[in-house]
């Protein structure tokens, strides 16, 4: 999605399909800009549903967008201490 969009802007086209529950618009943390995707929480499933059905693929502020059910974090820990540990940082 446009790195330009706010969460008012996703709020007005999710609304479309029912009552927005809740939207996260993830930062970069280095740059503070948009990172180009978000998690949008809608009332009942088949408000999410319809919105899913409706909006992936379509052509949205310039730039086609994916809209999908979100998936469970994966474990980003690979040395086999469980899901308890917090994540560390990297490269």
């Amino acid at each position: 999605m446009s790195y330009e969009v706010r969460q008012e802007d996703l709020a007005e086209v999710f609304a479309e399909y029912g009552t927005v529950k809740s939207i996260q618009l993830p930062k970069d943390r280095e740059t503070g800009r948009v990172r180009g995707f978000a998690f949008v929480e809608m009332e009942t499933d088949e408000q999410e549903l319809a919105a899913i059905e409706n909006l992936d693929g379509a052509e949205w502020m310039g730039r086609d967008i994916k809209v999908n059910k979100a998936r469970p974090r994966e474990n980003r820990n690979s040395g086999g201490r469980g899901r308890s540990g917090g994540y560390s940082g990297g490269n």
